[in-house]
């Protein structure tokens, strides 16, 4: 499988590679501080989704961590005083502000901003905006992955960890909350009670524990290799299709019925008879047909159930 290098901004706290087939493997690469999150770190992962999401050569994203451990959340001491930040006289503050600063929705070239793109602020972003790309984000956990870690992994469609991964929602220890996105993430895997208990403790629990519960999709001892049998068969599908699946999971999975019956519907239409979608049954019946780049998928405006 080929790699390439492609450019994330230049920041040596991740490595950003993708394959010929589509595969982007982005790795945090700070082994020494056992990719503990600092300020650069939270831009290039932002920039990184950003980027992406308009990459239509991009298929699957697979987000590791270098050396023996995922990421152990936020690194306090270069948040809190950076050099950059140094000559000021409330390093703190100004750093956390950063943080904290709500960014604004990128415009759209058509006019139209897709329904599901929401606003977050920086902390969130690294959590969130895998969620809103329109191709699987898969995470491959080992080691450790603490708090703000954790909440980059719950931000992944997937995740497959070691079972003697160690996790945790650890911002309890610092007399916080999980700020980057978990009260999204958090509730489409586990049950709200499992969410407080996890959360008011920050206790440490294995890889194990966390697929019993929902956290994580399979344990494995290779991850790597199980992320990467997966996303080769993810690739082997129609990029429309698995876009669109992506869609219909993520807009309706709080939604009334009548919304639900409403997005299938919609989205089918938008699939039947196109180029991908009869390329993928052709391979059905062994004719290789090439797909094209994955078109756009759009949900008209939601108006309320039609029900009387």
């Amino acid at each position: 499988m080929l790699r390439r290098a492609i450019s994330s901004r230049a920041f040596s706290s991740i490595c950003t590679t993708r394959t010929d087939s589509g595969i982007v493997n982005v790795k945090l690469n700070n082994p020494d501080k056992l990719n503990a999150l600092d300020l650069p770190t939270f831009e290039a992962l932002a920039d990184i989704a950003k980027s992406l999401r308009d990459d239509k050569g991009a298929r699957v994203v697979i987000i590791s961590g270098s050396g023996r451990a995922f990421c152990t959340g936020l690194n306090m001491k270069a948040v809190l005083f950076s050099n950059e930040s140094s000559s000021s006289a409330f390093p703190s503050i100004r750093n956390i502000s950063r943080l904290l600063e709500r960014s604004e929705i990128d415009p759209v070239e058509t006019g139209k901003a897709p329904p599901a793109l929401v606003a977050g602020n920086l902390a969130q972003n690294v959590g969130y905006l895998w969620r809103q790309l329109p191709i699987p984000v898969i995470a491959v956990l080992h080691g450790m992955c603490y708090g703000g870690g954790m909440q980059i992994a719950l931000g992944a469609d997937m995740r497959y960890s070691t079972p003697d991964c160690k996790l945790s929602i650890m911002e309890a220890k610092w007399g916080l909350i999980p700020d980057m996105s978990a009260s999204i993430t958090l509730r489409e895997l586990v049950r709200m009670d499992v969410a407080k208990e996890l959360t008011m403790t920050g206790r440490i629990f294995s890889g194990e524990e966390a697929m019993k519960l929902g956290l994580v999709t399979r344990c494995a001892e290779n991850p790597m290799d199980e992320a990467e049998k997966v996303a080769a068969e993810i690739i082997s599908r129609s990029p429309d299709s698995v876009a669109s699946t992506k869609k219909l999971f993520h807009d309706t999975w709080f939604s009334d019925e009548q919304r639900c019956l409403d997005v299938e519907t919609e989205l089918q239409k938008q699939l039947i008879g196109s180029w991908n979608q009869v390329a993928a049954s052709a391979r059905n019946v062994g004719i290789q047909v090439p797909y094209k780049k994955r078109n756009e998928v759009q949900l008209s405006e939601w108006k309320g159930s039609t029900t009387k």
